[in-house]
């Protein structure tokens, strides 16, 4: 097989369960490799690392030539994650702004005590069970749980928005295919129509604030910094959607990685402190979030190529936290890593909205987890994945609880 298929085979769903050979290959091949459909990957740490603080790199997918847009599919807000500064700056500020002062304890880590009771409760759920789904048991309601009660979205209607987040999820996906027109319309149309029941939602709290995040926005006291009617919608579902999936695969990349290292997992359950190294690890051996697309909005050099203005760039952060000449034995899973900046989390000025809670998150579950697990065994694996090869992880994680001995 020659190296310009690379993308297409890295996303073809038989590799979900095991990409990692191929980002070898990508990373052997140099560290960027034009595909045939005329995209540029770079699979390479310092490469990555280097064009994530590239100005000259944008986010936003109409920085691409394309041709006059059909007005049906045109979309008149994007979230700040796709947007370029000077407009990402002025969103995400205003969207940071109810976390509290940059730098400060803020909201968040104010959550702690709510998300290890809800961790708990979770837990205590479980019972005796003996065979336990860890997605849909754990990984999944923890995470969506914690977002609702910091947006303000009435848990009951939870069902309703995780259809539309599947839908948009899938249309954000890297993909090779020739035509995602029916993925992309139904990804534009749940992001409306989430962002029609967020707005509406928020609507309620004008004048009548509760403590969440939605009443912070629509009572914002500064005619500045608040966000008009589709900066709300937009912002709302992209801190709905990414306060969960990322945190979803965190938790559940991490349960199956310790079962696959007992050693490393009996380490942890005897000395906890280990626990947020721990999932810095995690981040770089098996990070939720893949691949992310750029567009580079001048012709640009790096490593003796030139990336061609307008080009699709697919970053593989997931083949750079497994660069060799970053990290050593970087196929090596070791809680107690030393110097390691993965890009689990990116990079720039597109460094992960939501990784501090993502973090708290991964450290509270796996550390109730971990005390369960010393008696369990995996009853498929690999298990079966979800479609979405940017943000991979396993669609479910079944396993078995023994008895202790």
């Amino acid at each position: 097989m020659t190296t310009d298929t690379l993308l297409k085979r890295i996303t073809d769903y038989a590799r979900r369960p095991n990409p990692y050979p191929l980002y070898a290959e990508l990373r052997e091949a140099g560290p960027v490799v034009r595909q045939a459909d005329g995209s540029y990957l770079v699979g390479t740490y310092h490469e990555i690392n280097a064009l994530l603080h590239d100005p000259r790199i944008s986010a936003d997918p109409r920085s691409r030539p394309a041709p006059a847009p059909d007005p049906s599919t045109e979309e008149p807000q994007l979230p700040f994650l796709r947007l370029d500064d000077p407009e990402h700056h002025r969103l995400r500020t205003l969207a940071m702004r109810p976390f509290g002062p940059p730098h400060s304890p803020g909201r968040i880590d104010a959550m702690r005590g709510q998300i290890t009771e809800l961790t708990e409760e979770l837990i205590d759920m479980l019972g005796d069970r003996t065979r336990i789904d860890i997605v849909d048991d754990f990984a999944y309601p923890l995470p969506v749980t914690v977002i609702c009660r910091l947006l303000g979205v009435p848990r009951e209607d939870e069902p309703r928005f995780r259809e539309w987040s599947d839908a948009i999820v899938a249309s954000a996906d890297v993909s090779t295919e020739n035509d995602t027109t029916e993925r992309d319309r139904a990804g534009r149309q749940a992001r409306a129509d989430m962002g029609r029941y967020l707005v509406d939602l928020a609507e309620q709290r004008r004048g009548n604030p509760s403590d969440d995040m939605l009443s912070a926005f629509v009572n914002e006291p500064d005619p500045a910094m608040r966000l008009t009617r589709e900066e709300l919608a937009e912002t709302a579902v992209l801190l709905l959607i990414a306060g969960h999936e990322t945190t979803v695969n965190l938790i559940t990349n991490g349960v199956l990685t310790l079962l696959r290292h007992p050693d490393q997992l009996d380490r942890l359950r005897k000395d906890p402190g280990l626990l947020p190294g721990a999932v810095e690890e995690l981040l770089r051996y098996e990070p939720p979030v893949h691949m992310r697309e750029r567009v580079p909005l001048a012709d640009i050099d790096i490593a003796g190529f030139t990336l061609p203005k307008g080009a699709t760039l697919v970053l593989v952060l997931a083949s750079g936290n497994r660069d060799p000449k970053r990290f050593h034995e970087p196929d090596r899973f070791d809680p107690t890593r030393s110097d390691n900046q993965h890009l689990g989390f990116g990079g720039g000025i597109h460094l992960c909205y939501g990784g501090p809670l993502a973090r708290l998150e991964a450290q509270i579950a796996l550390g109730a987890l971990i005390p369960r697990l010393g008696t369990a065994t995996l009853i498929q694996d690999p298990p079966p994945y979800r479609h979405n090869a940017m943000l991979r992880g396993p669609r479910h994680l079944p396993i078995e609880v023994h008895e202790a001995t």
